[in-house]
Protein backbone atom coordinates (compact mmCIF):
# COMPACT_ATOMS: atom_id res chain seq x y z
CA UNK A 1 0.00 0.00 0.00
CA UNK A 2 1.57 3.42 -0.84
CA UNK A 3 0.86 6.57 1.05
CA UNK A 4 0.98 9.95 -0.06
CA UNK A 5 1.21 12.15 2.96
CA UNK A 6 0.35 16.33 1.41
CA UNK A 7 1.89 19.38 3.21
CA UNK A 8 2.32 23.21 2.98
CA UNK A 9 -1.07 24.56 2.23
CA UNK A 10 -2.85 27.67 3.72
CA UNK A 11 -3.95 31.03 3.22
CA UNK A 12 -2.05 33.58 0.84
CA UNK A 13 -2.78 36.67 -0.17
CA UNK A 14 -3.14 37.27 -3.91
CA UNK A 15 0.20 37.31 -5.79
CA UNK A 16 1.83 35.63 -3.11
CA UNK A 17 3.15 31.71 -3.10
CA UNK A 18 3.27 28.55 -1.43
CA UNK A 19 5.40 25.40 -1.50
CA UNK A 20 3.14 21.73 -1.16
CA UNK A 21 5.34 18.68 -0.11
CA UNK A 22 4.42 15.40 -1.22
CA UNK A 23 5.75 12.34 0.69
CA UNK A 24 5.33 9.11 -0.42
CA UNK A 25 5.80 5.79 1.19
CA UNK A 26 7.36 2.40 -0.57
CA UNK A 27 10.59 1.79 -2.38
CA UNK A 28 9.59 2.21 -5.55
CA UNK A 29 8.80 6.12 -5.42
CA UNK A 30 11.25 6.72 -8.43
CA UNK A 31 9.65 4.60 -11.34
CA UNK A 32 6.44 6.19 -11.13
CA UNK A 33 5.18 9.61 -12.38
CA UNK A 34 3.66 12.18 -10.11
CA UNK A 35 1.25 14.40 -10.55
CA UNK A 36 -1.11 16.81 -8.42
CA UNK A 37 -4.98 17.39 -9.24
CA UNK A 38 -7.36 20.26 -7.45
CA UNK A 39 -10.98 20.20 -6.26
CA UNK A 40 -12.82 23.50 -5.38
CA UNK A 41 -15.96 23.24 -3.82
CA UNK A 42 -18.64 22.68 -6.26
CA UNK A 43 -16.11 21.81 -9.10
CA UNK A 44 -14.65 18.67 -10.72
CA UNK A 45 -11.43 17.81 -9.49
CA UNK A 46 -9.11 18.75 -12.22
CA UNK A 47 -5.46 18.28 -12.93
CA UNK A 48 -2.34 20.71 -12.08
CA UNK A 49 0.64 19.05 -13.15
CA UNK A 50 2.77 16.32 -13.62
CA UNK A 51 5.90 15.27 -13.62
CA UNK A 52 7.82 12.08 -15.17
CA UNK A 53 9.84 9.25 -13.09
CA UNK A 54 13.10 10.80 -14.01
CA UNK A 55 11.71 14.67 -13.88
CA UNK A 56 13.03 15.15 -16.90
CA UNK A 57 9.66 15.88 -18.43
CA UNK A 58 6.62 17.88 -17.24
CA UNK A 59 3.31 19.05 -17.92
CA UNK A 60 0.89 21.87 -16.80
CA UNK A 61 -2.80 22.69 -17.04
CA UNK A 62 -2.99 25.61 -19.30
CA UNK A 63 -4.35 27.41 -15.93
CA UNK A 64 -1.31 27.22 -14.09
CA UNK A 65 1.38 27.39 -16.63
CA UNK A 66 4.24 29.82 -16.06
CA UNK A 67 3.51 30.14 -12.41
CA UNK A 68 3.53 26.55 -11.11
CA UNK A 69 6.64 24.36 -10.91
CA UNK A 70 6.70 20.79 -9.85
CA UNK A 71 9.80 19.25 -9.45
CA UNK A 72 10.89 15.85 -7.60
CA UNK A 73 13.71 14.17 -5.39
CA UNK A 74 13.87 10.95 -5.41
CA UNK A 75 16.17 10.53 -2.94
CA UNK A 76 13.73 11.62 -0.40
CA UNK A 77 10.96 10.28 -2.31
CA UNK A 78 8.99 13.80 -2.48
CA UNK A 79 7.13 15.73 -5.06
CA UNK A 80 6.85 19.20 -4.73
CA UNK A 81 4.61 22.12 -6.22
CA UNK A 82 6.27 25.04 -6.14
CA UNK A 83 2.80 27.86 -6.62
CA UNK A 84 3.42 31.49 -7.70
CA UNK A 85 1.42 34.99 -8.63
CA UNK A 86 -1.14 33.03 -6.52
CA UNK A 87 -5.04 34.11 -7.42
CA UNK A 88 -7.81 33.73 -6.00
CA UNK A 89 -9.30 31.23 -8.53
CA UNK A 90 -6.45 28.68 -7.29
CA UNK A 91 -8.44 28.27 -4.11
CA UNK A 92 -8.78 24.24 -3.97
CA UNK A 93 -7.82 21.26 -1.59
CA UNK A 94 -4.40 20.07 -3.43
CA UNK A 95 -4.19 16.56 -4.00
CA UNK A 96 -1.29 14.38 -5.02
CA UNK A 97 -1.44 11.12 -7.47
CA UNK A 98 0.79 8.71 -8.20
CA UNK A 99 0.68 7.83 -11.91
CA UNK A 100 0.25 4.15 -13.12
CA UNK A 101 3.40 4.47 -15.22
CA UNK A 102 6.63 6.30 -15.40
CA UNK A 103 5.38 9.01 -18.22
CA UNK A 104 3.81 11.81 -17.09
CA UNK A 105 2.08 12.29 -21.03
CA UNK A 106 -1.46 13.83 -20.44
CA UNK A 107 -4.02 12.65 -19.37
CA UNK A 108 -2.50 11.61 -16.33
CA UNK A 109 -3.99 8.26 -14.92
CA UNK A 110 -3.18 7.54 -11.64
CA UNK A 111 -3.82 4.97 -8.77
CA UNK A 112 -3.28 6.83 -5.59
CA UNK A 113 -3.91 10.15 -3.95
CA UNK A 114 -3.43 11.45 -0.76
CA UNK A 115 -5.48 13.34 1.82
CA UNK A 116 -5.21 16.81 0.12
CA UNK A 117 -4.20 19.94 1.31
CA UNK A 118 -5.92 23.22 1.49
CA UNK A 119 -4.74 26.43 -0.45
CA UNK A 120 -7.03 29.07 0.27
CA UNK A 121 -5.80 32.56 -1.88
CA UNK A 122 -7.58 35.71 -0.56
CA UNK A 123 -8.54 38.61 -2.76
Amino acid sequence: QVQLVESGGGLVQAGGSLRLSCAASGRTFSRYAMGYFRQAPGKEREFVAAISWSGESTYYADSVKGRFTISRDNAKNTVYLQMNSLKPEDTAVYYCVRGIGSSASPPLRYDYWGQGTQVTVSS
